[in-house]
């Protein structure tokens, strides 16, 4: 999870990592992660399994130089978030399991 401070809305990006692990030794990675991010009351506010599969979602990530390295990887933008708790949860899509790695850009 996450903590937005502050008293203005947040644009944030947040990405869910596994295959492109493997580059770096680790074994065995999540295949396909599938993302999700949740608000304080735990209300799903946007998933996403491969990262390019929203367009807008997918055009700011690139943009920011975020997009991940494999397409099975997950990706969200999320714009004008409000100040408050967050969580974001990695899962492997149909049960899968592995390592994987969830990384949170708060941009300014």
């Amino acid at each position: 999870g996450f903590i937005l401070g502050g008293a203005n809305n947040t644009h944030v990006a947040v990405r869910g990592i596994g295959p492109s692990l493997s580059q770096l030794g680790l074994s065995p990675v999540l295949a396909d992660p599938t993302l999700e991010l949740r608000d304080s009351n735990g209300a799903l506010l946007v998933s996403n399994d491969n990262w390019q599969d929203d367009p807008v979602s997918a055009s700011q990530l690139t943009a920011l130089g975020l997009a991940p390295a494999n397409a099975a990887e997950s990706g969200i933008y999320a714009s004008l978030l409000p100040p408050g708790a967050f969580t974001a949860i990695l899962a492997g899509k149909n049960g899968g399991t592995g390592i994987g790695l969830v990384e949170i850009y708060n941009l300014h």
